[in-house]
């Protein structure tokens, strides 16, 4: 019997199925359920293979790099800018700008921000393959001087040991440093990435670059993330799924949220070999022995104010990691704002609960040291 493409699809996709088939058996349903059940594999087949992410807020593109597309949200046009420095870890950097009423980016508009600004970071072609760290410090550069020279910078996740490390090469033109789910100190806490990290060889991730022809392929970071909560993906998300068919508003959100998750993105060989070798594997950073852009980058060098944030369930950056910047940064610990939060990595930045607690806080907290530096030219001027 020769099979449709259809039918191959769903042949080549177990779990599809059996989630739908499981909770079939288990309710003892009947035929409603069989038509339910055509409605879950429509959904499940676009979960499984979503459209790209998109922005949620309004906003223009002002510089077209090699790494990165620098995106403007604009704001009310005085004070420093404030620069999202997005995750380059496998994902897009729409994570910072999610969907309306769940965006980073919109609450700190929302603060009343002179100008917010974020990375868009481009997913590695052949041709980016050897890009390395000093390439995108290099770009960061550029943006941060088309911006008339001095920004407060936003790190997320990665983002925040590449906003740290610029603002140690470049200490005289970041005037406040957000930190939120950065890891400053690897070899901090005992989380599951660090431990990775170090059990398993150079050799195994230059293998995986080897396979990608000198990059590092997002399907293969996606499948780790995956495999350290497998319940949740290869059960608990269909299941989950076939339960809220009929919710319209969880299926929007499901649909959304996989439209980030399943999309990852590639990262240079060069560039990601880097970080396993220097920062994960030998935590020269935190040590003050990682060169950036021909100097010792030391933490110490950083006195502008601090913000720390961090999450209790995060298994992917550890609040030990995080806070390892209190004593690292040289500035003044009093001026240095410490916070907790429930939750894991991802609702550091997305979730409901920290954006309408915790980031209007950060917003202020920017909008003030912004006030206090007295420099609104930076900000109004280019608007």
């Amino acid at each position: 019997m020769i099979m449709s493409d259809a039918e191959k699809t769903y042949e080549h996709s177990v779990p599809f199925f059996w989630p739908m088939a499981a909770a079939m058996e288990w309710q003892k349903i009947g035929l409603d359920a069989v038509e339910k059940g055509l409605t879950y594999l429509d959904e499940a087949a676009k979960i499984t293979t979503p459209p790209e992410p998109q922005w949620a807020t309004k906003n223009e593109v002002l510089l077209d790099l090699d790494t990165m597309r620098l995106r403007d949200f604009g704001g009310t046009g005085g004070g420093i800018p404030v620069l999202v420095d997005a995750p380059y870890a496998g994902h897009s950097s729409t994570i910072a700008d999610y969907a309306k009423g769940q965006s980073l980016i919109e609450t700190l508009l929302a603060a009343g921000l002179g100008r917010v600004l974020c990375t868009d970071w481009k997913s590695a072609t052949p041709e980016m393959r050897d890009f390395d760290i000093d390439k995108y410090l290099a770009e960061i550069n550029v943006a941060v001087d088309d911006l008339g020279g001095r920004v407060m910078l936003v790190g997320l996740c990665q983002g925040g040991w590449m906003s740290a490390m610029y603002a140690a090469r470049f200490p005289e033109k970041v005037a406040g440093l957000v930190l939120a789910g950065s890891p400053i100190d690897t070899d901090a806490g005992h989380g599951p990435i660090r431990k990775l990290a170090h059990q398993m060889p150079l050799s195994a991730y230059r293998e995986m670059v080897e396979a990608g022809e000198g990059r590092m392929p997002g399907r293969f970071m996606l499948t780790g993330w995956k495999n350290m909560h497998a319940d949740q993906q290869y059960f608990g998300k269909f299941v989950d799924l076939y339960e809220h068919i009929d919710d319209r508003n969880f299926m929007k959100r499901t649909e959304r949220f996989e439209s980030w998750y399943e999309n990852p993105i590639d990262l240079p060989g060069r560039y990601y070999l880097q970080a396993i070798e220097l920062l994960f594997k030998r935590n020269l950073f935190a040590k003050g022995k990682f060169v950036g852009l021909g100097q010792k980058l030391d933490l110490g060098a950083i006195t502008c104010p601090a913000f720390l944030l961090a999450g209790k369930a995060d298994d992917i950056t550890t609040r030990e990691q995080v806070f390892a910047a209190e004593t690292l940064l040289g500035t003044p610990r009093g001026e240095i704002t410490s916070r907790l939060v429930e939750g894991g990595h991802i609702g550091l930045f997305m979730g409901s609960h920290t954006l309408s607690t915790v980031w209007p806080e950060i917003g202020q907290w920017l909008g003030a040291l912004g006030a206090k530096s007295g420099d609104t030219k930076n900000g109004s001027d280019r608007h």
